[in-house]
């Protein structure tokens, strides 16, 4: 953790694959899992990210932390390549994660967006399920778009 708090997201990321070797506690790999999630969205690479924030989830799927990021980067990233419009059908599919809301709107594309959108919603509902009092800023998005009940 030290390396990846100093900024060495290589060293650190060597480290995380390492320490998923050996049979450990499925606990402690979630948050294994979920740190290689937090450099690879460091790092700009969402799609890698998206995928190890599951499989920490499936691991543990008490890590609002984990939904919060997914949500974030369902929302805001803005990615060069153009979404199909497959995705729209269905937005839960991670292998189509190649850009999102915010980027679909810059792009004219409401529908993709609202997709989008509604799947940030979801995790940001998931994570303020597990830690009611986190995520003010998502809690209150999620009012003003009328996507809280």
């Amino acid at each position: 953790m030290l390396a990846q708090s100093e900024g060495n997201y290589a060293e650190a990321l060597q480290n995380y694959y390492e320490a998923t070797r050996p049979e450990i506690d499925p606990y402690d790999r979630s948050y294994i899992l979920y740190n290689i999630g937090l450099i690879h969205t460091s790092n700009g690479e969402h799609t890698k990210a998206l995928e190890y924030y599951f499989r920490a989830l499936e691991r543990n799927p008490f890590l609002p932390q984990a939904f919060n990021n997914m949500a974030v980067i369902c929302h805001y990233s803005r990615s060069t390549k153009v979404l199909s419009s497959g995705v729209a059908s269905d937005p839960k599919d991670r292998t189509t994660y190649s850009d999102r809301g915010e980027q679909a709107i810059l792009q004219g594309d409401s529908e993709i967006a609202e997709a989008w959108f509604d799947q940030a919603a979801e995790y940001w509902k998931q994570a303020i399920a597990l830690s009611p009092g986190n995520y003010i800023e998502a809690h209150n998005w999620l009012k003003i778009t009328r996507r809280f009940e």
